[in-house]
C-alpha cells in the first residue's frame, strides 16, 4: 500500500501548484482556479487513506522492491462470477441517471431499486441470520 499512498500524495505536488499557475494564467476563471486545486484535496484524502491503512497491514510482496511474481500467486479475493446483483445495481444507475432528464419519480424508483440490489448484493454470501 506504500507504493499507491505515495502515488497519490505525489499528486498533491503537481496539482496545487499547476492550480496556481492556472489561475494567474487564466486571470482567476473560477471554475478551474478552484477545481484544479480541489482535486489535489482529494487525491490528498486518497493518499492519506492509503497511507494510514499502509501502517495497518503487513507488507505485501508488492512493497518489496525484490519481490518475485510468484511471491503474489494465490487467491486475491472472493468474487461471485454467477451473481446478477450487479446488473441490478447498473441498473439502478441508470434509472437516477436517466431520472434526471425524464423526472424526479424515477430517480426515487431507480433509489429503491439501487438500495435493494446493494444490500441484497452485500450480504449474498451471508450465513445464519441474514441469509436468503
Amino acid at each position: 500500500m506504500k507504493l499507491e499512498a505515495k502515488l497519490f500524495l505525489y499528486g498533491i505536488l503537481f496539482f496545487v501548484p499547476v492550480g496556481v499557475i492556472y489561475a494567474l494564467w487564466s486571470d482567476g476563471e473560477p471554475v478551474g482556479t478552484l477545481g484544479i486545486p480541489l482535486v489535489g484535496g482529494l487525491v490528498g484524502m486518497i493518499g492519506g487513506y492509503l497511507a494510514l491503512l499502509a501502517r495497518r497491514i503487513d507488507a505485501r510482496p508488492e512493497d518489496d522492491p525484490l519481490g518475485e511474481i510468484e511471491q503474489g500467486a494465490g487467491d486475491q479475493g472472493v468474487y461471485s462470477p454467477w451473481s446478477w446483483w450487479p446488473l441490478a445495481i447498473a441498473l439502478a444507475a441508470a434509472l437516477v441517471f436517466a431520472g434526471l432528464a425524464l423526472g424526479w419519480w424515477l430517480v426515487g424508483l431507480g433509489m429503491v431499486l439501487g438500495l435493494v440490489a446493494l444490500v441484497s448484493f452485500v450480504f449474498e454470501f451471508s450465513r445464519g441470520q441474514h441469509a436468503h
